[in-house]
């Protein structure tokens, strides 16, 4: 892969290239579909109303449905023009972030989500692809001209924008901002930056976010809690201060203190940790091999089954084997993606690539590592499986940005 100005296209590779289909990535995206549709089924029964006990899997097939036509539909455009359309993504994505803070509703203490057509939107989900594509427009076209490197004013764009993605995202929670800054991170290594100056962007961010987080632990405010906000107070036992932005740093903090202690193994069943308790008992109960899908003795029992621990019920019905599997499947689209940027004869498709496949990845390791208490409880999707429409049609984007880069790009193999 080489390191001139990627945003230059190279014409006469375009015309003697083939056009393909990566196997690999359809291949992964249809086994993580099936694996949805049939857990979903299983773990949606807190949802199911009146009796309609398909309404949920329908609801979410439909948003699979979508996301498939889309990716599709990307796949089919070359990646220059993909390219061409990242401003306006990016654009779309920040004035989503931007109004969810006006109009927008609150999802366990914290305004998420807004409300387009009917549907709840949570803008959060676009801008995580947002971040890494935007992060691979901009290395791009800052490349140093005979070195891998790129140029001091690409490290200050690359900061200023990813520092401005997160601190979109910081209000909402703490989980996705982590997310982004790991895409960001990973996106400056992939897009030819030195290490003296990731070591710089390092340092600048440690600083800056250590500072952030004190702030918002010191956060306080005189403004009344909405009856969202009362009712999280009352369930998870928190200070009405540190709900919904008043010290929420505090929380944070104290989760994460909580998650580490030497004793935690010895905590008792209660309100507090009822969410990862579940989540370990539904893992033990699974086993090696699972008890059978459709019969999972939790999913009736834990919070948010269908979204935020659908690892879990995963592991609870189909067992530890089929767990592991669906990591690979992840992990193998990260080293699909890595070996198709090293083939391609530009380093622009090979940053769009991994910016995708970082996006996917990522969040499909934090939401393992938090269900299987690796990381201090969170939300944060399965990639596809978990139900969220927003959350499928982001990803199936993200796909689809991978898919025209392997059909359309000069590769060295060519």
């Amino acid at each position: 892969m080489s390191s001139p100005a990627v945003a230059e296209i190279d014409e006469s590779a375009v015309k003697t290239n083939k056009v393909r289909t990566d196997h690999h990535l359809w291949g992964t995206y249809i086994i993580l579909v099936i694996i949805a549709i049939i857990e979903l089924f299983s773990a949606s029964i807190q949802e199911v109303n009146d009796g309609d006990i398909f309404r949920p899997i329908v609801r979410h097939g439909g948003f699979i449905l979508g996301g498939l036509v889309c990716m599709f539909l990307i796949q089919k455009l070359h990646y220059r023009y993909v390219y061409a359309l990242i401003p306006l993504y990016v654009v779309f994505s920040v004035g989503l972030m931007i109004a969810v803070r006006f109009v927008g509703s609150e999802i366990n203490g914290a305004v998420r989500a807004i409300r387009i057509a009917g549907i709840p939107v949570l803008p959060a989900e676009f801008m995580k692809l947002a971040a890494a594509l935007g992060m691979a427009w901009i290395l791009s076209r800052n490349q140093m001209k005979g070195a891998r490197d790129v140029t001091t004013r690409g490290l200050v764009y690359c900061l200023l924008f990813l520092f401005f993605c997160a601190g979109l995202l910081f209000s909402q929670g703490l989980s996705n901002t982590i997310v982004v800054m790991a895409i960001g991170f990973s996106m400056m290594l992939v897009g030819g930056m030195g290490w003296k100056k990731f070591g710089i962007a390092l340092a600048i961010t440690i600083v800056l976010g250590g500072g952030a987080i004190g702030a918002k632990t010191v956060l306080s405010s005189e403004k009344k809690l909405t009856p969202e906000q009362e009712m999280v107070y009352t369930l998870n036992k928190e200070r009405p201060e540190e709900i919904g932005g008043h010290g929420r740093g505090s929380t944070w903090m104290a989760r994460v203190k909580r998650h580490f202690r030497s004793d935690k193994h010895l905590d008792k069943f209660d309100i507090d940790n009822q969410q990862e308790q579940l989540s370990y008992i539904a893992q033990a109960h699974g086993g090696l091999t699972g008890v059978g899908i459709g019969r999972s003795r939790e999913n009736a029992r834990l919070p948010l089954a269908f979204s935020d621990y659908i690892y879990a019920i995963i592991i609870e019905e189909m067992g530890l084997f089929v767990g592991l599997g669906i990591l690979i499947c992840y992990l193998w689209i990260l080293g699909r993606s890595a070996k198709l940027t090293m083939r391609f004869k530009q380093t622009l498709p090979g940053v769009l690539v991994m910016g995708g496949a970082f996006t996917i990845v990522f969040q499909a390791l934090f939401h393992m590592a938090i269900v299987s208490g690796v990381f201090p409880v969170s939300g944060q999707p399965l990639p596809l499986i978990s139900k969220g429409g927003i959350s499928v049609l982001a990803t199936s984007l993200a796909f689809g940005v991978m898919l025209s880069c392997a059909r359309h790009a000069a590769r060295t193999t060519d």
